[in-house]
């Protein structure tokens, strides 16, 4: 009887350290994998060929700018494709010829500083108007916005020579080629590099406007270079400039005597 009391009484004490023993609460559910759209970057760019060769036959060149967008790009979204190339910085000095006596001499000169020597702008839309005149100063978007600081004369008409002159031969290009859009989300820019290009590194912006703001960018560099012979002939002019000065004096003299031998009268 003691025996079966003793057993009841360790059921009892063990029922009541069961319901006093807290409660474990369950772990808690892992947090879900964060979703594919997460991860997609806004704006994805790259180019066609990141280096341009200039040989004694360079005619000039083009480079595709192409990538693509996480949303539509057009009026619907508001959203627009800038893609902007910078040349190597580059002085350039513009003077105005005056007569004097019948000889046509230098006269006032305007130094323009820092000047990218080669600048072009493409875009879905007129950069004027997808942003306000502020970003667009701010980012040197359009020949309209590059800060044109000059040493010398101040005239407005050596700005406009100096705009003229680069547009002409190229190196300065305004909307030449279109920003085209295919298939919603997928871009193109075609940029052409004439046959007066500088060498050296290039830096090109792909810009992402949507609502009048720069809400994503990207930077691609690409390189121009001679190569084959006309790079040993600009390494030789600009390391040995006199052996270079005197090799031109000489071909010039063995091509006039070739000349002069091929077309001599009898």
């Amino acid at each position: 009887m003691i025996r079966g009391a003793m057993l009841v009484l360790l059921c009892a004490l063990a029922g009541g350290a069961r319901a006093q023993a807290p409660l474990v609460p369950p772990p808690a559910a892992a947090p879900p994998p964060p979703s594919v759209a997460a991860n997609t970057p806004q704006l994805t760019a790259d180019l066609s060929t990141n280096q341009v060769e200039i040989s004694t036959g360079f005619t000039g060149s083009s480079v595709m700018v192409f990538g693509a967008t996480e949303r539509l790009i057009g009026p619907q979204t508001d959203e627009d494709v800038i893609v902007v190339a910078w040349g190597p910085p580059q002085a350039t000095v513009v003077r105005r010829k005056v007569n004097v006596l019948g000889f046509w001499l230098n006269g006032p000169s305007a130094t323009f500083r820092e000047m990218p020597g080669f600048y072009a702008i493409a875009a879905t839309r007129p950069v004027w108007q997808v942003l306000p005149e502020d970003a667009r100063r701010a980012g040197r978007l359009g020949l309209d916005a590059l800060p044109l600081r000059a040493s010398g004369s101040q005239a407005p008409a050596f700005r406009a020579a100096l705009l003229e002159l680069k547009q002409d031969d190229g190196r300065w290009q305004e909307y030449a080629s279109p920003v085209t859009v295919a298939g919603g989300r997928l871009f193109s820019a075609r940029i052409s590099f004439p046959d007066t290009v500088q060498t050296g590194d290039y830096r090109i912006e792909v810009l992402l406007v949507r609502e009048q703001r720069v809400i994503a960018r990207q930077e691609l560099f690409l390189r121009v270079d001679r190569v084959g012979t006309a790079a040993s002939i600009a390494y030789v002019a600009h390391t040995q400039p006199v052996i270079y000065g005197v090799g031109c004096i000489l071909l010039a003299a063995l091509a006039g005597w070739l000349g002069s031998v091929m077309f001599r009268r009898s």
